[in-house]
């Protein structure tokens, strides 16, 4: 379902017809239906970072805690697919959210670190990742534009009343 409706939108609404974009936000949606897998990364205390600021500095691997680049690339990942989802599909969260308590997220553009972070993972393009290159750097050029098909989708659902929209919506809030 997920993915019909990513791919009417992505080609009506916005114009991006590439099937692999297309396939990996539908499955990211699908992914973020579990609400913690909204919250998979973990500090070295085992406990999930919801800030964007924080987990941005979980990502560094030579001023961070980051142990590897691999463990930047995971971390970074997670933050596109995170900023993505959020502005996208809940955009009038982020600002709820930084308005009930101080976060170091407060002083990032939410959507900048998204796309940054989608080019840095873009830039890991040999061995195991060289095939999905290409991928982040399509995310995080097109941003924007997925922030926009992810509004459609969300519009969609909305109308059917799926049940994504009302647990994220009450969890979040």
């Amino acid at each position: 379902m997920f993915l019909n409706l990513v791919d009417r939108h992505f080609d009506e609404d916005i114009g991006l017809r590439d099937p692999d974009v297309k396939e990996y936000v539908a499955a990211m949606l699908a992914e973020f239906a579990d609400a913690e897998n909204l919250f998979r990364v973990k500090n070295a205390e085992g406990k999930p970072i919801q800030d964007v600021g924080e987990m941005l500095l979980e990502s560094d691997p030579i001023y961070g805690p980051a142990s590897s680049f691999d463990r930047e690339r995971q971390v970074r990942k997670h933050i596109g697919d995170y900023t993505l989802f959020f502005s996208g599909m809940f955009p009038e969260s982020i600002n709820h959210v930084r308005l009930r308590k101080q976060r170091l997220e407060n002083m990032i553009d939410f959507m900048k670190a998204g796309k940054e972070s989608y080019y840095i993972v873009s830039k890991f393009e040999h061995f195991e990742y060289a095939k999905v290159a290409p991928l982040f750097a399509k995310l995080s050029k097109e941003f924007e534009s997925c922030v926009y098909g992810l509004n459609c989708v969300k519009n969609d659902l909305q109308e059917m009343h799926h049940p994504i929209i009302g647990k994220t919506r009450d969890f979040i809030m």
